[in-house]
């Protein structure tokens, strides 16, 4: 599926004031026959793991998924209703246990969902037995009073009828408004990155094998991939690797096109952009994350070339308009270039 058609999205720069998961190191799944998810730009292009939360026991066999641990909402969440929503829809239709593939509507309709929000998640549904399905994070993409966009970035592990686990993943965009007694779901919208590039740049290189220091959740290694992706996003990321360990959540696909509530185009979608939602095991909407980490960051990301530095903390000092803070930018730190 393409990225969003209609509404406006993000909120680089929108609004200038102030604004006031926790993953362990992913262990392999031992001896298993694991091959690559490659669907709408889901392959991860790693060896597949298990993801962080997963706890393998003595008793796995080579055919068995990983366990996985729900999303919760951080503390610091502006709108924590808002993004158990979303993420209550794409487990729903991207998770299922054995044979129930095929009830994904039956699923979202008793969510209180429209069961037609299934037919443009095909990125969740690549087919097979069953399917586990871990969210890394929910990024606001955009919040407004009443409508919002939330980046679900996730990890899929399915596993064929010949008991083949195929790993891969997403980041879907879902639109929501306001409504009682909660907020529904209007629309999905899920990353397409694209086809690998046949040489990539020696900057994607350096990303793709920073390992630990830069995690790439699979819809931002696709990007990475594909080439679209300017140079000057990925020598910042190989810059502020030198002293933090980042965890991007969204880079191009995935992103709403727009900035949400406006009609100026974002940068993500250029390939002009990157968020990070956690720096040195810290999420970012953590209140309990240190400020000072936080904002050495963000002046990292201005001294590397951005030109819209976004974040929780308004900062004082760079360029006119350098940095930025708003409600949407509560939960990550967002680096913007021109070219």
């Amino acid at each position: 599926m393409s990225l969003l058609r209609e509404e406006a999205e993000g909120a680089e720069g929108a609004q200038r004031v102030p604004a006031g998961g926790r993953l362990r190191r992913r262990a392999l799944l031992k001896a298993a026959p694991v091959a690559l998810l490659g669907v709408a730009g889901c392959a991860d292009g790693e060896p597949a793991k298990a993801p962080s939360s997963a706890r393998p026991s003595a008793s796995q066999t080579a055919r068995q998924l990983p366990t996985v641990s729900a999303w919760r909402p951080s503390p610091g969440e502006v709108r924590p209703e808002v993004k158990t929503r979303a993420v209550e829809l794409v487990r729903a239709i991207g998770a299922w246990p054995t044979g129930e593939r095929d009830a994904a509507m039956a699923r979202v309709g008793a969510l209180g969902l429209p069961p037609a929000l299934v037919d443009q998640a095909d990125a969740l549904r690549p087919g097979g037995t069953e399917a586990v399905l871990e969210v890394v994070d929910a990024q606001y993409g955009g919040i407004l009073a009443d409508a919002a966009s939330v980046l679900v970035v996730c990890r899929q592990w399915v596993r064929r009828a010949d008991g083949t686990v195929l790993a891969g993943g997403t980041t879907v965009d879902v639109r929501l408004r306001r409504a009682n007694p909660r907020w529904t779901v209007t629309a999905l919208h899920p990353a397409a990155p694209g086809a690998p590039a046949a040489a990539p740049s020696e900057a994607a290189r350096r990303v793709l094998a920073a390992g630990p220091a830069i995690e790439l959740p699979p819809a931002a290694a696709a990007d990475v991939r594909s080439g679209a992706v300017h140079t000057s996003v990925l020598e910042a990321l190989s810059e502020l690797a030198r002293k933090h360990r980042l965890a991007v959540s969204v880079v191009r696909s995935g992103h709403p096109l727009k900035v949400f509530g406006t009609d100026r185009p974002s940068d993500h979608p250029r390939g002009r952009a990157v968020d990070v939602w956690r720096i040195d095991g810290h999420p970012v909407v953590d209140p309990a994350t240190p400020r000072q980490l936080v904002e050495s960051v963000m002046r990292a990301a201005a001294a590397a070339g951005s030109y819209n530095v976004g974040g929780p903390f308004l900062l004082s000092g760079g360029t006119a308009g350098q940095f930025f803070s708003d409600a949407t930018h509560r939960d990550h730190v967002h680096l913007g270039f021109r070219t």
